[in-house]
C-alpha cells in the first residue's frame, strides 16, 4: 500500500550558536581571502577557516570559546572586515502525518491553470530555468525527469543533487519541484508543465543545512542562468544577522533573477517579526503566504501587508515525492513553488518581463481574499495570463510600502503612448507627470493612470510609513554574538563598534 505523507513545512533558520557557539561568517573587504585567511590561521591558534565563498567575499570560521572575545575584537577592528555574524543552521519545522487517500490537484483548479494553458496555447517553455534550492530533487521521478537539468549538491559538494529522504525530510525538494513543473506523467502536473528545473541541494536528509552553502546555492543559480529561484526556507533572525543572506538575494535581484520566498509557517506577521529571505525586499523579489481550498489563511501561514506580496494555495497540496511516490504536504513551502511555476509560465509568454512587473501583474490580477498581504489577494493564473497576452494596462509597482523620506517611481506597463498619473490623496502623497510619487505624511494612497488611448488602471494600496522590521523571530537586537553578554564586553572595549550604539 502506498503511503501519502502530509506535513506543515517550512525550513526555518536558527542560529548555529545554539549548537555551535563559535562558528561565524566573516565578510571581507578588498582582496579576498588570502590576507585574512593567512592571518587567521598563522596568528590565532585554534581559530580555523572552515569554508570560503569568494563570490561573496565570505569566510566561515570557528573560534574556541575561550578566544571569542579577543579574536572578535581583532576582527571588528580590522578595516578589511565589513561584518561578522554567527553561522546559521537551517531546520525543518512542523510535524509529518499520513493521509490515506490520493487527493485531487485542487490548487491548479483554484488558480485556473488549465484555462491559462488553453489561452496561451502552451504549458510553458523549457527555455525558462527555475532553480529549486532545497533538499535536492529526485530527478529520476517519472513526472520530473523530462524537465530536470543539471544542478549541484552543496551539502555533499558534488554534482548529484538527489533528494535523500529521512525522518526530517519526506522529500521536500522533490515535492516543491513537482509543484513548479511536473510534466503530466502519471496525471501529475505542475503549474508550468514545460519548464527546466535546476535542482540545487544544500539541505540534508536530517532537515538541516548551512548558511554558507545556501548562499553558494543562490550564486550558483545566478551563474548558471536561472530565471527564477524558488526558496521554501527562511530565517527567523534580525536583519543584522541575516546580512550575508540578504546580500545574496540582492545579487540575484540585481542580475534580473526573480527570487520567490516562503513567508513562513509561524502564524505571525512578517511586518512585526522578520523572516529572511522573505523580508529581503528588492526589485525582483516575491514573498508568498499560503491559502486553503476556501481561500482562507491557514492558521500557520505568516502574513503581512508591508512584507508579504501575494498568497497562493499551500494547504494539502498533492505533488511528487522521491522513488515514484506522490503525497500531500502543506505550508508556505508549497505555496512558493506554485508561484514560481506561475512566474516561469508568464516568462514563457513574455521573456522581457521583470520581477517587479510580474509581481504587479500577480497582485493586480489576483482574486481578492481575506489574507493580509500587500494585495490581499490569491494568485490567479488565468487573470495573470490574460494581462500578459492581452497587454492590459498595469501600474508598476502595483502595491508598495515606503518610508516618508523616500520616493517611488511608478510606470504604466503595456501603456500605449504617454501616461498620466493621479494620486487619490495629494495631502498624503503627490505624483508628478513622470510618475514620481513623493510622500507628504504617513498614510495610504492609490494612483490612477491612463494612457493616450484611454486605457485606465489603478494601483493597489501604497503605504507611507514604517517598512519591514529589523528584529527577527530568532532574537532581537544587532549583537553579532550568540551571547549578548559577550557584546557587552566588546562594547566596553570598543564602544564605536557598529552594534554598540543601540545597546
Amino acid at each position: 500500500m502506498k503511503k501519502f505523507v502530509s506535513s506543515i513545512l517550512l525550513l526555518s533558520v536558527v542560529l548555529a550558536a545554539q549548537a555551535q557557539a563559535a562558528e561565524f561568517v566573516v565578510k571581507h573587504r578588498g582582496t579576498f581571502p588570502a590576507a585574512l585567511q593567512a592571518q587567521t590561521l598563522s596568528t590565532n591558534p585554534g581559530v580555523k577557516v572552515l569554508d570560503q565563498h569568494s563570490d561573496a567575499q565570505l569566510l566561515k570560521i570557528t573560534i574556541p570559546d575561550s578566544r571569542v572575545v579577543g579574536f572578535m575584537t581583532k576582527l571588528l577592528r580590522d578595516r578589511n572586515v565589513e561584518y561578522v555574524v554567527p553561522n546559521f543552521k537551517l531546520h525543518r519545522l512542523g510535524e509529518s502525518f499520513d493521509v490515506g487517500a490520493f487527493q485531487e490537484q485542487w490548487a491548479l483548479t483554484k488558480v485556473r491553470a488549465q484555462e491559462a494553458w488553453a489561452l496561451a496555447g502552451n504549458k510553458g517553455s523549457r527555455n525558462v530555468v527555475v532553480a529549486v534550492i532545497d533538499t535536492g530533487v529526485d530527478y529520476t521521478h517519472a513526472a520530473l525527469k523530462t524537465n530536470s537539468i543539471a544542478g549541484f549538491d552543496y551539502r555533499d559538494n558534488d554534482s548529484d543533487p538527489m533528494d535523500l529522504t529521512g525522518a526530517q525530510n519526506p522529500g521536500h525538494g522533490t515535492h516543491c519541484a513537482g509543484i513548479v513543473g511536473a510534466d503530466g506523467s502519471g496525471g501529475m502536473f505542475g503549474l508550468s508543465p514545460e519548464v527546466s528545473i535546476m535542482p540545487i541541494r544544500f539541505l540534508g536528509a536530517d532537515g538541516s543545512g548551512d548558511l554558507m552553502n545556501g548562499i553558494k546555492a543562490i550564486d550558483f543559480a545566478i551563474s548558471k542562468g536561472a530565471k527564477v529561484i524558488s526558496a521554501s526556507w527562511g530565517a527567523a533572525v534580525p536583519t543584522s544577522q541575516a546580512q550575508p543572506l540578504i546580500e545574496a538575494v540582492k545579487r540575484a535581484s540585481d542580475a534580473g533573477v526573480i527570487f520567490i520566498a516562503a513567508a513562513a509557517n509561524d502564524g505571525k506577521s512578517n511586518d512585526v517579526a522578520s523572516m529572511y529571505p522573505a523580508n529581503a525586499k528588492f526589485a525582483n523579489t516575491i514573498t508568498v503566504a499560503a491559502s486553503d481550498r476556501n481561500d482562507s489563511k491557514p492558521s500557520w501561514s505568516n502574513f503581512g501587508k508591508h512584507s508579504v506580496d501575494v498568497a497562493a494555495p499551500g494547504h494539502e497540496i498533492l505533488s511528487t515525492l522521491p522513488k515514484e511516490k506522490y503525497g500531500n504536504l502543506s505550508g508556505t513551502s508549497m505555496a512558493t513553488p506554485l508561484v514560481s511555476g506561475l512566474v516561469a509560465f508568464l516568462l514563457a509568454q513574455d521573456s522581457t518581463l521583470t520581477g517587479e512587473e510580474i509581481r504587479s501583474i500577480l497582485q493586480s490580477s489576483g482574486a481578492k481574499v481575506s489574507i493580509e498581504t500587500a494585495c490581499n489577494c490569491r494568485v490567479d493564473a488565468l487573470g495573470a495570463t490574460q494581462t500578459v497576452l492581452q497587454k492590459k494596462l498595469t501600474v508598476v509597482p502595483a502595491a508598495a510600502t515606503i518610508t516618508p523620506d523616500a520616493t517611488l517611481q511608478l510606470k504604466g506597463l503595456f501603456a500605449n503612448g504617454p501616461v498620466t498619473f493621479k494620486s487619490s490623496n495629494d495631502e498624503v502623497a503627490s505624483v508628478s507627470d513622470t510618475g514620481l510619487l513623493t510622500p507628504k505624511k504617513e498614510g495610504e494612497v492609490t494612483v490612477e493612470i491612463a494612457d493616450s488611448q484611454g486605457n485606465k488602471a489603478s494601483s493597489l494600496a501604497i503605504y507611507i510609513g514604517k517598512k519591514t522590521p529589523d528584529n527577527g523571530g530568532g532574537g532581537g537586537g544587532s549583537c553579532p554574538l550568540p551571547d549578548p553578554a559577550l557584546c557587552d564586553i566588546l562594547c566596553g572595549i570598543m564602544p564605536d563598534a557598529p552594534f554598540c550604539a543601540a545597546r
